[in-house]
């Protein structure tokens, strides 16, 4: 039997009309040419001085570059922009991972705006030692902050620098005083008792406990408690305010088992909750009461100078282990010692030596 044409059926699909670009062709030209388009250092200090955040942030990705071309470009910003630093209060916020930095320093931002207030938040997220990769959240967990037009939050990596801070912290923060923001919030990676490059480049260092993190000997462990300026038990709320107060009573008696400050403060402990925002304007106060008795008494800006120092001497060791590292005798001599390590033919410390008598010859 011949096959019969079936009927045209009129669920069969007709062709529809295309959709047409989402995206245009000349914009993203236009973007691909404007980011082609590197501004000086005149350019981006002048940008900085009138408060441009991106000035700013083309500055602190210049600054973090490891790029040895954007060095000389990058000191220049710098140093530009110091006579016009110095003017900010800077504060460390530390504590172990999962104890609610991100969500306090939201809340203690947000409150600090209000008091008009402009706050840069110089949050240090923690490298993968096998990827070299980090998350940078910072900005999506502080979703109102960052709506905030009198605050600016600056997430970077920690890459291999040990206590949590970026290798280029503390160039950010002349950047950023530059930039017109008085209040600077430092967020460290949370590594325990590593801290001492944060305190060395605050004026104030807090930090958040949690109850339930440990036992009573956590809080007479020294390292970061001696250096704590403050310390707050964060999330008291709900069935755990309880054990906030009670933590916070622990707390506030070890302390008293460390010797006194240079600066004359005694370190305060408090309970706060992020979410209902119950005692963060108490911890501005507290640091408020701090920074007037360390002016007075002259410790403020005494530290200041100290650190200036330290950071100084920091700065010479990153540059030697750099150009010892990029230094082409060295690298074309490396692979090879590190095999004859590798296989007891020399011991790690004579090669060692061998390199070094190699770089200082050269």
């Amino acid at each position: 039997m011949p096959n019969k044409k079936l009927p045209h059926s009129a669920l069969n699909e007709k062709p529809g009309i295309s959709s047409p670009e989402a995206i245009s062709a000349a914009a993203v030209e236009h973007i691909q040419q404007f980011r082609k388009i590197q501004p000086s250092s005149n350019e981006l200090f002048s940008g900085i001085l009138a408060g441009n955040i991106t000035a700013l942030s083309r500055a602190i990705t210049l600054v973090e570059s490891t790029n040895t071309n954007h060095l000389a470009k990058a000191n220049e910003v710098i140093n530009a922009c110091l006579p016009h630093a110095n003017k900010s209060v800077r504060i460390g916020i530390t504590g172990v991972p999962g104890v609610g930095k991100s969500t306090f320093i939201e809340a203690f931002g947000l409150h600090l705006t209000s008091l008009g207030k402009k706050v840069a938040v110089l949050a240090v997220d923690p490298s993968s030692t096998i990827s070299h990769g980090s998350i940078l959240g910072d900005k999506t967990r502080m979703e109102e902050l960052v709506k905030d037009k009198n605050a600016y939050i600056r997430p970077s990596a920690s890459g291999e620098t040990l206590g949590g801070v970026a290798r280029k912290t503390r160039e950010t923060i002349t950047l950023c005083e530059a930039c017109g923001f008085d209040t600077i919030l430092i967020e460290t990676v949370g590594v325990g008792q590593s801290e001492t490059a944060v305190h060395s480049m605050v004026d104030f260092f807090l930090l958040l406990k949690i109850t339930g993190a440990g036992d009573d000997l956590q809080g007479i462990k020294r390292g970061i408690m001696e250096m704590a300026d403050a310390i707050v038990i964060n999330k008291a709320d709900g069935d755990n305010l309880r054990k906030a107060q009670l933590a916070k009573l622990e707390f506030k008696r070890a302390l008293h088992l460390f010797p006194a400050k240079k600066s004359g403060w005694i370190p305060t402990t408090s309970t706060c909750s992020s979410i209902s925002h119950e005692g963060i304007a108490e911890v501005w106060e507290t640091i408020h009461k701090f920074l007037e008795l360390t002016k007075v008494n002259n410790y403020f800006f005494e530290k200041r100078k100290e650190q200036n120092q330290y950071w100084m001497l920091e700065t010479i060791n990153e540059q030697l282990k750099t150009n010892f590292y990029n230094n082409p005798e060295i690298q074309a001599s490396m692979n090879a010692t590190k095999k004859a390590v590798q296989n007891d033919e020399i011991s790690p410390f004579a090669a060692a030596q061998k390199l070094l008598e190699t770089y200082l010859k050269k």
